[in-house]
């Protein structure tokens, strides 16, 4: 059977088809892919005034952001009381905490009593060396008190957070507590204004994260952290790892744009009360960077900041780009 084709007849096909590949093999090496990237970056942040009251009917144009020192188009904006809350409430069962488990409990249940509305969602972690979820997003207190009720009585039958073979051979994992419950809840809801309740001394022997870790991962999330800080005391003196802690907590919730208290220098319930407060009384803006000169992955600096005279923002204080969730 002989070819319909002739030679002649095919070799203009022949080099139509040589001269596209050359084409795309040519500008496959001359030029190279194009890479777009686009960060949205989210900031929530709270506002008050000279006398230390929230300050809660500001607008977008009350407010500058700038990135490393370069001002931002802000994109957009709201206030937080238009966003239901999705919590993280992360409580230490390690050794140093055994005096404070009743009022943990206590606590956790005033704290859900004085914030918890019916729109917002918490999830509970326990943790000593292993990161147990106790109860996962509920709107009901009383769901989420009760795995707090089973897990005093068996730790061992609630799934654990982080990798299932995380070997810890001390007691307390208070970093990989804050990063797991970042990165597996609070970095996968769907939407809320985000925030970690945690109820330690902020002491930590077994973590395979560190205190870096766990603030960078909050703050690509754009979570805020709010520490309630429960120190056992040697002979009623401090010791050098009770300071430590006590650092730890104020260094995390900074730099998130939380705030840390001392859960023995006053009635929890007013602290609970103002967390709440602040909650519902936020503002979250977010931009495209632009103009940043450094195009890595170092630290970029975040400063919100009041055009209005006598108002001071807290907010994060920055974020990894690399770190993105």
């Amino acid at each position: 059977m002989t070819n319909r084709y002739s030679s002649n007849m095919l070799r203009p096909l022949r080099v139509a088809i040589a001269i596209l590949v050359c084409l795309a093999c040519g500008l496959g090496q001359e030029r190279p892919p194009l890479k777009v990237e686009v960060n949205l970056v989210n900031v929530a942040f709270s506002v008050r005034d000279a006398g230390g009251l929230l300050a809660t009917n500001l607008t977008r144009d009350d407010f500058e952001v700038l990135e490393d020192g370069v001002p931002q188009k802000v994109e957009f904006f709201s206030r937080s009381a238009e966003i239901p809350l999705a919590l993280g409430l992360i409580v230490d069962f390690s050794g140093s905490q055994e005096h404070f488990l009743k009022p943990h409990h206590r606590d956790l249940q005033t704290f859900l009593d004085t914030v918890l509305g019916p729109h917002d969602r918490a999830f509970v972690v326990g943790f000593g060396n292993h990161l147990r979820l106790l109860s996962d997003f509920s709107a009901s207190s009383a769901e989420l008190m009760e795995g707090l009720n089973e897990y005093e009585h068996d730790k061992g039958h609630f799934p654990e957070l982080g990798p299932e073979d995380e070997k810890r051979d001390l007691g307390t994992a208070f970093y990989d507590a804050l990063y797991y419950s970042t990165v597996e809840k609070l970095a996968r809801a769907a939407s809320g204004q985000k925030a970690m309740i945690a109820f330690s001394d902020g002491e930590d022997n077994s973590s395979a994260h560190d205190l870096l870790d766990a603030i960078e991962a909050a703050q690509s999330a754009n979570v805020r952290v709010f520490a309630i800080r429960y120190t056992q005391r040697e002979h009623g003196r401090l010791t050098a790892r009770n300071k430590y802690g006590i650092r730890v907590m104020s260094r995390i919730a900074h730099d998130t744009g939380g705030a840390d208290f001392d859960a023995q220098e006053r009635d929890l319930a007013a602290w609970f009360k103002e967390i709440g407060e602040e909650l519902r009384s936020s503002y979250e803006l977010a931009y495209y960077p632009s103009g940043t000169a450094a195009r890595d992955d170092s630290f970029r600096k975040i400063s919100v900041r009041s055009k209005r005279p006598g108002l001071t923002v807290r907010c994060k204080t920055g974020y990894f780009p690399h770190a993105a969730l």
